[in-house]
């Protein structure tokens, strides 16, 4: 759930670097219902506290305006609470990230899915609240009537449409990481080359940090009690996210319920993945591969990251203990950083 920037010992993101090192300038702020750090090393003259906070704020107001599920004028807004399935126009941002969330959807086998809602509803972790009774087979199975962006949803050229009336998107698995590229993009059409951005502990990294090393991102283990750090990734060039069961679960009579749920049962998971780390081009995929694959949990996503090439970390519950386990691609990257350190 959470990424942390290092230093040599664990600080914030906004950790201060030796007086000898090249101008850092950090900003942080709120976003998306979490924080954000942006910083820029060797960046230029004009780009201040102040710009660098214009610029930040101009676009993830931007980006926000088609994605927030939260704001009911954005453009995700509107078209969730409309009835109509005649295709309707959508912006070069919803075209780009329903075009990713196929991609993604299509690769797990559906366990990725951004028409999510009845269900993240109907098991607390929407309007419902925790504590009331758990769902029936009836209320899984009339959730599941306007489930599955596969059959539901027909993305064209500019355009996304409905098949069934009812179907709603929720984007908050792969928005973020959007929310972070389109920062990084504006940090760089202000001049930066050598940048982090960081949206609740998901980030893209782009050139060295301020000691000329690749950005050190310590990895949460996976327990609300510890606020310790698990695994220890240099990455630059990349986008990170992290997706974790052990924050937002609610437990009745004796059952721990997750707030990942899975699209082809209608249910929490029940695996014992507890955490997901992905590397990609992009926050965007890194986002939505590492909800997609926590999902899938490590016995099932494992192979299809060896087949596909996607550099991913697991950390499992095994016997009272977390265990990590990696893919091929995962180390390879990890060992390229690590040259360049």
């Amino acid at each position: 759930m959470r990424a942390i920037l290092l230093c040599t010992a664990l600080l914030s993101v906004s950790a201060c670097w030796p007086d000898s090192a090249p101008k850092s300038v950090k900003i942080e702020g709120q976003t998306m219902g979490t924080t954000y750090h942006v910083t820029v090393v060797d960046g230029p003259k004009d780009l201040d506290e102040e710009k660098l906070s214009e610029v930040t704020e101009a676009a993830l107001k931007d980006i926000l305006a088609h994605v927030n599920n939260w704001d009911p004028t954005s453009e995700v807004s509107k078209f969730s609470a409309s009835a109509s399935t005649d295709p309707v126009e959508i912006s070069p941002e919803l075209q780009s990230v329903m075009s990713e969330a196929n991609r993604i959807n299509a690769l797990s086998g559906g366990k990725f899915d951004v028409t999510l809602a009845p269900l993240i509803d109907l098991w607390g972790f929407g309007p419902k609240k925790p504590g009331e009774p758990i769902p029936s087979d009836a209320e899984i199975a009339a959730a599941l009537e306007t489930v599955g962006q596969a059959d539901k949803l027909v993305l064209g050229d500019g355009t996304l449409q409905k098949t069934i009336p009812g179907v709603s998107l929720n984007l908050s698995a792969i928005a973020k990481g959007q929310g972070i590229d389109a920062v990084g993009d504006a940090v760089a059409a202000a001049g930066a080359t050598r940048y982090l951005v960081e949206i609740g502990g998901d980030l893209v990294s782009k050139g060295l940090n301020a000691e000329d090393g690749p950005w050190v991102i310590g990895v949460e283990r996976p327990d609300a009690a510890s606020q310790t750090v698990e695994v220890i990734i240099p990455v630059t060039d990349l986008g990170m996210a992290t997706s974790g069961d052990y924050r937002n679960y609610f437990e009745q009579d004796g059952v721990r319920y997750s707030h990942i749920i899975d699209p082809t049962t209608g249910r929490p998971i029940t695996h014992t993945t507890a955490s997901v780390t992905v590397l990609a081009d992009t926050a965007m995929s890194a986002d939505g591969l590492a909800t997609a694959l926590l999902a899938m949990g490590e016995e099932e996503a494992m192979p299809l990251a060896e087949a596909e090439d996607i550099p991913v970390m697991f950390i499992t519950r095994k016997d009272g203990a977390f265990v990590t386990a990696s893919s091929s691609s995962f180390d390879a990257l990890l060992a390229q950083m690590e040259d360049k350190d």
